[in-house]
């Protein structure tokens, strides 16, 4: 590029992003050059002079405004301020910004191209005000970060930024903020009225998610088992052992349980009753959007929904994929599936799959419900990529996904044998797949009981193995595991798709919950307690949600900001005053809970040396180590190495 005295400065999210985009806008090679060791890149596309620049994720963050106050709430005077002087952890984006505004400076137009999301246009807007000081600028618009949607994406960019992701973004920071600071400083400063500190936490989803696990918790622990009696037979067809349940499935009556189990508990033989059957189709899978991925992902691998987030993330920035941040599931006319499909048909993996739906013309795929206002549903772009293991994994759930959901129907039937042993009614239940359909495309992750019965006539008679009467309990609710209270939360409307995963981590590094699957703490159940007790306000799922669907209206144009933020300000000031009246006693119960859940977390077990005394964990002045409560009478001792572990 000979003269680079003014060019088209393209902002972007990230620096592998700013390089695939350099590399697909270039009409030749592009010219890779840095400050202070940001890259950026120097490109010709057509008659336009490019550069490329890069953030790191969010250069700027809500910071408030007069500090010299102290912790006092509540407080609703912010300000963004770049992240490297708010956060010490942020310090190395200091360079990013730096670099960004020395770009900026040669510049005589602008183009965003950050991810096509409220965080993606928050990101580029800050950078654009505070960074370039201009007031608008191109947009970018893209799903994948391949070279021919990039640009197309470039070479039609809208005049403008998108106002209404903007206005959202920005709102949603900044009520995160004010409630994340003031409920957070509420907490930490009651436990500091009782003369102890402890800093302590809660947001605006943060608390509702925690009252979800914190209400199951309690619905196990309320849980009264109910005994009921089952009865049972195995009989035998064609070398088969077949299992039959009694018609009346549960008997909750110990008596007439009994009375049926003797009048059957002898009898070597049974007649078939009825036979009946059923054909239906079964529809094929839809295409992913994040929170199904991220379900589907951990009931196959076990993967954490966060880092499938993150593979899924990786997996988009190399190209393979489309954006995973999407509640869509459905795919757009305009995408050029023939050609997606012919890609993937290149790649061993997946060519007779591709390749049979390619012969057949079978394009149209099954589409669910659910929409999303910036991307499709998730699909691969058919890029070849060299994928580490985990990555693979998801990337071939999504393809294996997306070829499933453009498959014929699969045929399913089912069958249920009536057995008649001295005139009670057995019932034996299999299902088999007849036709395959895209059962073959998703496979091996179709997840179905295939249990054939034996062909058997109305009036025959079978043998009789065994006979058993079984005593079973009644079993309390299921405690969510990871992915399920994701979904729990979506189908709750609390927070975004986005950051559903990581508002769940939060309860876990706050000591709020723990285990898999997911069981509220002490420290959890208690806080709940408290809030609920004096200020049940902070856990209202309904105000919550409420803030949502302001939020789409503001990102829909419908609704301004400052009336949003205005009301949410009235809120938590009256939430807040209530918390005052009681800030003494809601202390003192949110430390008995922190000394109550640390107490249970430094318990070891009992004392091997007296059994009378409980190992516990405690600090001495040459570190930690384990000793019998029941000193000084037993004086048993063991050191801990500094960076031990306790395996309970």
């Amino acid at each position: 590029m000979k003269n680079m005295s003014k060019y088209e400065l393209i902002i972007t999210e990230k620096p592998n992003a700013a390089l695939k985009i350099a590399q697909s806008l270039a009409d030749g090679k592009p010219i890779k050059k840095n400050i202070s060791g940001v890259p950026y890149y120097e490109v010709t596309h057509g008659k336009k002079d490019l550069v490329i620049g890069c953030a790191v994720g969010h250069l700027f963050t809500i910071t408030e405004k007069d500090k010299k106050k102290g912790w006092t709430y509540p407080v609703f005077d912010v300000k963004w301020e770049q992240n490297s002087k708010v956060n010490k952890g942020a310090a190395y984006t200091a360079k990013y910004a730096s670099t960004l505004k020395k770009l900026a400076e040669n510049a005589n137009v602008f183009t965003v191209a950050t991810d096509y999301d409220i965080e993606g246009e928050v990101i580029g807007y800050n950078v654009l005000k505070y960074l370039c000081k201009q007031k608008d600028a191109k947009r970018m618009k893209y799903s994948t970060l391949t070279r021919d949607e990039l640009r197309e994406s470039f070479d039609k960019a809208s005049k403008t930024l998108d106002w209404g992701q903007v206005n959202a973004g920005l709102t949603r920071h900044e009520l995160d903020w004010y409630y994340g600071i003031n409920l957070s400083r509420a907490l930490s400063l009651a436990v500091k009225s009782t003369g102890s500190f402890k800093i302590l936490s809660s947001g605006r989803v943060q608390g509702p998610a925690l009252k979800i696990v914190v209400d199951r918790e309690k619905e196990i622990q309320a849980f009264k088992p109910v005994p009921f009696w089952q009865i049972s037979l195995l009989w035998t067809k064609d070398k088969r052992n077949i299992e039959a349940h009694h018609i009346t499935d549960k008997f909750w009556n110990k008596k007439e349980a009994e009375a049926v189990y003797n009048k059957v508990k002898d009898q070597k033989q049974a007649v078939i009753a009825d036979v009946k059957k059923n054909e239906f189709k079964q529809a094929p899978p839809t295409p992913f959007d994040l929170t199904t991925l991220q379900t589907e992902a951990y009931r196959n691998f076990k993967i954490q929904p966060k880092d499938t987030l993150e593979l899924a993330q990786n997996l988009y920035l190399a190209g393979a994929i489309s954006y995973p941040r999407t509640s869509s599931q459905q795919l757009p006319k305009e995408l050029n599936l023939k050609k997606i499909m012919t890609h993937l048909e290149k790649n061993n993996h997946y060519k007779a799959l591709a390749g049979k739906l390619l012969k057949e013309n079978k394009l149209k795929p099954n589409e669910g419900k659910k929409t999303d206002p910036a991307h499709p549903a998730i699909h691969p772009t058919g890029e070849m990529k060299s994928l580490k293991d985990r990555e693979h994994k998801i990337y071939d759930l999504i393809v294996k996904r997306f070829l499933a959901c453009f498959a014929d129907p699969a045929t399913r039937e089912t069958v249920t044998v009536t057995l008649d042993v001295n005139t009670e009614k057995f019932l034996s239940a299999g299902s088999r797949t007849l036709v395959k359909g895209w059962h073959e495309f998703y496979a091996p992750y179709v997840n179905l009981e295939e249990e054939e019965l034996p062909a058997a006539a109305i009036q025959e008679k079978v043998a009789v193995k065994d006979i058993k009467q079984e005593q079973k309990e009644t079993q309390p609710p299921k405690r969510y595991n990871p992915a399920s209270i994701i979904k729990e939360l979506e189908r709750r409307n609390l927070g975004t798709k986005a950051t559903r995963a990581n508002i769940v981590d939060t309860l876990f590094n706050r000591g709020y919950v723990t285990g898999q699957p997911i069981e509220a703490t002490k420290l959890g159940m208690l806080t709940i307690g408290t809030l609920e007790k004096y200020c049940p306000s902070i856990l209202d799922e309904e105000l919550t949600r409420h803030f949502e669907v302001e939020m789409d209206e503001i990102r829909e144009k419908k609704k301004k900001n400052k009336e949003v933020l205005d009301e949410a300000k009235d809120v938590l000031t009256k939430l807040l005053e209530k918390f005052k009246i009681h800030e003494k006693s809601i202390g003192k119960e949110l430390l008995s809970a922190e000394r109550e859940s640390q107490e249970i977390a430094n318990t070891i077990g009992e004392c091997p040396v007296c059994k009378k005394g409980t190992l516990m964990m405690r600090k001495g002045k040459f570190g930690r180590f384990i000793a019998c409560d029941k000193y000084p009478e037993c004086k048993t001792t063991y050191k801990l190495p500094g960076n031990g572990l306790i395996m309970h």
